[in-house]
């Protein structure tokens, strides 16, 4: 989703837990050992999480990488908001940072990682940025949710939990460094918050 979002709206009001924070967990190790058993390994992965919340699961899965492997995987953030395709129908996106380790992304196995996958502009948006900071030697995609509903031949990866959804429902995904619980939570409540189709 990685848009900003109104932290006064709550987005479980009326909604299904679909995942509870125990389930996010072991989504995210058996994303890492996936990460692991497709890369050989941890040499040359870098992890660049999509903001907002792309960031703390992309931390997370470092974490996860670390305890496995025992080696620190770099990480970083990737903001793809000047690279969006809907700027004008909505110019006023705050810009996030983009944060690079310093050996930067030549060379490496780019891992994005975000919380939900919808439409995939998002990520298309993520790879025209990739391409004006360096070369990768591959871009992966790792996301918590597949909700579907793609408009572009974009799939991911590695996907914690396929979720079958109608365009008129919400996913929700929270997470403790930002909303102080973990959850993805369903809904077809209307809601203040304008959903981003990532």
């Amino acid at each position: 989703m990685s848009a900003a979002r109104d932290q006064t709206a709550d987005p479980t009001a009326g909604g299904r837990v679909l995942l509870e924070g125990a389930d996010i967990h072991r989504a995210l190790t058996r994303i890492a050992h996936e990460l692991l058993e497709a890369n050989k390994g941890p040499a040359d992965l870098l992890l660049l999480g999509i903001p907002t919340r792309g960031v703390p699961l992309a931390q997370r899965l470092a974490q996860r990488l670390l305890e496995v492997e025992g080696t620190v995987v770099p990480t970083g953030s990737l903001d793809v908001t000047m690279y969006r395709d809907d700027l004008r129908r909505h110019p006023t996106r705050p810009l996030l940072p983009t944060e690079l380790p310093p050996e930067g992304l030549d060379d490496k196995v780019v891992v994005l990682v975000d919380d939900v996958l919808y439409s995939g502009r998002t990520i298309r948006a993520a790879l025209d940025a990739l391409s004006d900071l360096g070369r990768p030697r591959a871009v992966r995609l790792a996301v918590l949710v597949d909700r579907g509903h793609r408009e572009l031949p974009i799939r991911a990866d590695h996907v914690g939990k396929n979720l079958p959804t109608s365009a008129a429902e919400r996913v929700s995904v929270l997470l403790a460094e930002r909303d102080g619980r973990d959850a993805v939570v369903l809904s077809s409540a209307p809601s203040t918050e304008p959903e981003a189709r990532a």
